[in-house]
């Protein structure tokens, strides 16, 4: 089956004429209908019923148009990735915030090498506000930052991490089925911050008691507030990412309850634009891979 009669049946159905669609084709009118006729005998049936100048899709028409229109989109998706492969740049330039260099670029990287084996990669570590401006300043190409919103960006939604709360081997909250907000106030805790208006909502989980939590240390960084609570200085709310090793090697333990369901870092990707359009499908794409 000819992919240009395929075309010029997609083409005929959009503009409702075979005369405009032989215009925007670059073709003649009768070459449209030529091609219009191969393809009805190829499918051993009439696609479009000719009424005056009106014309209108059949039935079998009408079953076979979103067909049609995959194997169009498609084939010019194929065509695009060909054509810009043809233009790869020497050096594809990333910006990550912390949690993201350290959790999710290592996987990342190596299966984005394996598709495009001849570009160098940089990466970029710094805060989402610092990456934006990196990346509206030209200075990266593409950047997995916290949710924002930029009217000139583009942003994609890349992973979600769940924020629970973890405790050491051996803890109290370990023996017990279930743990209340009241509780886990009166415990000593590490509070990991990284400016996320989810953290605000992990903050609020203590709204309802008339006491503040037993709140000891503050830091600015996953991989300290995890070595704190390892050492057992105190209990932490943190992103499942962080503490997957810890979790597996059965030296972190997460406690469920409640008032944290649905709180999760959410990590984006954006570009500028349509740039790099090519880099930000395969990065979704491995990320649906891995992560899902």
């Amino acid at each position: 089956m000819n992919i240009e009669n395929i075309e010029a049946f997609v083409y005929v159905n959009h503009y409702g004429s075979f005369n405009k669609a032989a215009e925007v084709l670059f073709l003649s009118q009768p070459s449209v209908t030529a091609r219009i006729q191969t393809l009805e005998r190829e499918l051993d049936c009439k696609l479009f019923d000719r009424l005056g100048k009106q014309i209108a899709l059949t039935d079998k028409g009408k079953q076979f148009l979103p067909y049609a229109q995959q194997i169009m989109q498609t084939f010019q998706k194929g065509k695009q990735q060909m054509q810009q492969r043809k233009t790869l740049p020497h050096e594809l330039r990333i910006g990550a915030t912390v949690s993201v260099s350290n959790y999710l670029i290592p996987s990342l990287l190596p299966r984005l090498k394996q598709r495009y084996p001849d570009i160098h990669f940089k990466l970029t570590t710094a805060g989402t506000d610092d990456l934006v401006n990196k990346l509206l300043g030209k200075e990266i190409d593409l950047a997995f930052v916290r949710k924002v919103a930029h009217p000139t960006l583009s942003s994609y939604s890349f992973y979600e991490d769940p924020i629970k709360l973890y405790v050491y081997e051996g803890h109290p909250f370990m023996r017990q089925e279930r743990v209340s907000i009241s509780e886990i106030s009166f415990e000593p805790l590490v509070f990991f911050e990284c400016g996320s208006l989810d953290w605000l909502r992990v903050h609020r989980v203590f709204d309802s008691l008339d006491r503040h939590p037993n709140i000891e240390y503050f830091v600015d960084n996953s991989e300290s507030a995890k070595k704190l609570v390892l050492e057992r200085a105190g209990i932490c709310f943190l992103p499942g990412l962080c503490v997957e090793q810890e979790v597996r090697a059965n030296r972190l333990f997460p406690i469920e309850f409640k008032e944290l369901d649905g709180i999760a870092l959410q990590t984006n990707l954006i570009a500028r634009g349509s740039e790099h359009a090519m880099f930000a499908d395969t990065l979704l794409e491995i990320g649906q891979t891995l992560f899902r």
